[in-house]
């Protein structure tokens, strides 16, 4: 009965009190992480009775200044730190959750009030996909970053080797899944030398952002095969109208050795028939001084019968075979050019012998 009875006295005097200096409240904003503590300070010159800190209207802690702190809780507790005429209490609130985002009050006795501003966040996590990569030298790299279940959606950059990432290499996008946002961050950067790149998530309740890194290998460009397609169809058609250049020529080559002995086996035969003839021209003429046996003057009868044969006329008399040859008056010089022919016919007076000479 008597705490009931001190209860409701302090709240009288809550009610109807005075307070002769003005209320402070700090800080005036505060932004924190879900699951973390929050801590305000309300202070003031000169004596009161009651203090009562609400949040969103809501009472959570009442301190007297004679009695201290009435009913603490696991989750909100006060700390007196007043020195001298100067009254100052630290409220704290642990395990700040999502719906204790708004206003925070320290009234004092219900005659002045300091508010201030809090703003719980949630952070998620954040990964680049993939692992190490490699790329080649000069070549376009592109990695992602996803960061699930912040709130509110956070921001996304890159850092390579340590150094900010110009934002026009990269897009980001958040997109909300029920009361957290689910987002995303593309980087194309061009690679260069080997070095790490980092991802980095950041809301204004984090005191540094979560970041993931991986390292981007960069090798030198490996030389692309030669293309030997035009070199090949040049050289092709350089050796195709080579050959056939040869073939032109040896055929004209052919032709000509062809016609040139044709013409020397031509000329052979003529030298061959030129000295059959003379052969058997030769074989023909008489010695100087020598009888012609085989001529018989006109007139002359009883002659036996005779055949002819390949070198002149012969006859057949008796045991004796006379030969008509060509006259003597045809020398060397005239012989290639001359045929001759010799005859003989036989009528009732007996043979006669005709000889007759074509000169071409």
């Amino acid at each position: 009965m008597a705490s009931l009875h001190k209860f409701f006295t302090l709240l009288l005097l809550y009610l109807t009190g005075e307070v002769s200096g003005q209320v402070q409240l700090e800080p005036l904003s505060a932004t924190v992480l879900q699951g973390s503590k929050a801590r305000f300070n309300c202070s003031l010159e000169g004596d009161f009775e009651v203090m009562g800190w609400l949040i969103n209207g809501r009472l959570a802690i009442t301190i007297s200044m004679q009695i201290g702190v009435l009913g603490n809780s696991q989750r909100f507790s006060a700390t007196n730190f007043s020195s001298g005429t100067t009254q100052r209490w630290e409220f704290i609130i642990r395990e700040v959750q999502r719906n204790d985002s708004g206003t925070v009050s320290c009234d004092v006795q219900n005659i002045q009030t300091g508010e201030a501003k809090m703003s719980v966040q949630e952070s998620g996590t954040v990964a680049i996909v993939g692992d190490n990569v490699t790329v080649t030298e000069g070549s376009l790299a592109e990695l992602w970053c996803v960061a699930p279940g912040w709130f509110p959606a956070p921001a996304l950059t890159w850092a390579k080797n340590g150094s900010a990432v110009n934002s026009s290499l990269y897009n980001s996008s958040s997109e909300l899944h029920g009361d957290l946002f689910n987002s995303t961050s593309v980087l194309r950067i061009r690679a260069d030398v080997s070095a790490p790149v980092e991802c980095r998530a950041s809301i204004l309740a984090l005191n540094a952002p979560l970041t993931s890194t991986i390292y981007m290998v960069v090798e030198a460009p490996v030389p692309e095969p030669t293309d030997w397609t035009v070199l090949i169809a040049v050289v092709v058609s350089i050796g195709g109208f080579a050959l056939l250049v040869l073939l032109i020529l040896g055929i004209l080559f052919c032709c000509k050795r062809r016609k040139k002995a044709k013409s020397s086996y031509e000329e052979e035969m003529r030298r061959a028939r030129t000295q059959s003839q003379l052969s058997i021209v030769s074989g023909s003429r008489q010695k100087p001084g020598q009888v012609n046996l085989g001529y018989v003057a006109d007139g002359q009868t009883n002659i036996p019968p005779s055949e002819f044969n390949d070198s002149g006329y012969s006859q057949t008399n008796g045991s004796g075979t006379f030969v008509t040859h060509f006259p003597d008056n045809l020398n060397s010089n005239q012989t290639s050019n001359v045929h001759m022919r010799a005859t003989n016919t036989l009528d009732g007076n007996g043979i006669k012998n005709h000889r007759h000479a074509t000169i071409v």
